[in-house]
């Protein structure tokens, strides 16, 4: 079997199961405050934790949905290593992501994968759906839930 045959076998065997749980990374207001000047997205109701515990029932700041979703690439490099022949990995997209929960300043959050489904594209390419949930400490509602498309490359078959 190709190195990509291997891996497809692997990930076909985990189809439903939980695969990973990353460590819990605080989201403060300084990383808030950092992402919404990179995004030009300064909404009060993340910059303004005066403003947002008086006019907000969140009782402070939140962290923009965005950078919510965006520490899923940290949470998958905890989760996921390249398989043997993988040459990169390459963020395909969504079939579905839902913000359920706002993540306020100073809340942790932590990603959770499952493996929902793979497909060998061609000789080079594997197609991996994660199921991602990304938790907020100590909340019952998660802050979101995605089915992650995650493309896998390997080298070409000699």
């Amino acid at each position: 079997m190709t190195p990509i045959e291997t891996e497809v076998a692997r990930l076909e065997a985990l189809i439903g199961q939980e695969v990973g749980v990353s460590d819990w990374i605080t989201v403060d207001q300084a990383m808030i405050d950092e992402f919404a000047k990179t995004t030009m997205d300064e909404q009060w109701i993340h910059v303004d934790p005066e403003r947002a515990a008086k006019e907000t029932p969140f009782g402070g700041s939140i962290a923009h949905g965005f950078l919510t979703l965006s520490l899923a690439s940290r949470f998958s490099y905890e989760c996921f290593s390249m398989a043997d022949g993988q040459v990169m990995g390459i963020n395909y997209g969504f079939n579905k992501l839902r913000f359920l929960n706002p993540v306020k300043a100073g809340a942790r959050v932590r990603g959770r994968f499952v493996i929902n489904s793979v497909k060998q594209r061609n000789a080079t390419d594997l197609l991996r759906e994660s199921g991602l949930t990304i938790e907020i400490e100590g909340e019952k509602t998660p802050a979101l839930i995605a089915d992650w498309l995650g493309l896998a490359v390997f080298a070409p078959p000699a």
